[in-house]
């Protein structure tokens, strides 16, 4: 059974789970729009969510949590410059899950999460 699990273990170890999620929402912040497998993509998109509210909140503890899980500067002065004041009037809801197609070798969904 699958009650109270918050997150999905995405067949990896948690370390390599956390450092794929955050590669991966670095990589969605930077081109603004990426294709994975749709399973991939709903996990992201709370770490993505996550990133954009403390955009949002444009404190310096916020962009301390921000800065603490991505690791990169350029890449959160974009979050807080640029993509946090187009969400301003917006309450959550900052990515778009599109079902693209199957993957050939595996057959796995593949989806495009982009930022709205």
């Amino acid at each position: 059974m699958n009650h109270n699990k918050s997150y999905r273990k995405l067949g990896r170890r948690a370390d390599h789970r956390k450092a794929m999620l955050k590669n991966m929402t670095i990589s969605l912040i930077k081109a603004e729009r990426i294709e994975t497998t749709v399973t991939r993509a709903k996990e992201l998109r709370k770490f993505a969510e996550r990133m954009i509210t403390f955009g949002k909140k444009n404190t310096l503890a916020s962009r301390r949590n921000a800065f603490a899980f991505l690791r990169d500067e350029e890449v959160v002065a974009k979050i807080f410059n640029e993509i946090a004041p187009k969400y301003a009037e917006r309450n959550g809801g900052y990515t778009r899950i599109i079902k693209t197609s199957v993957r050939k070798g595996d057959s796995a969904e593949m989806a495009i999460i982009e930022l709205v």
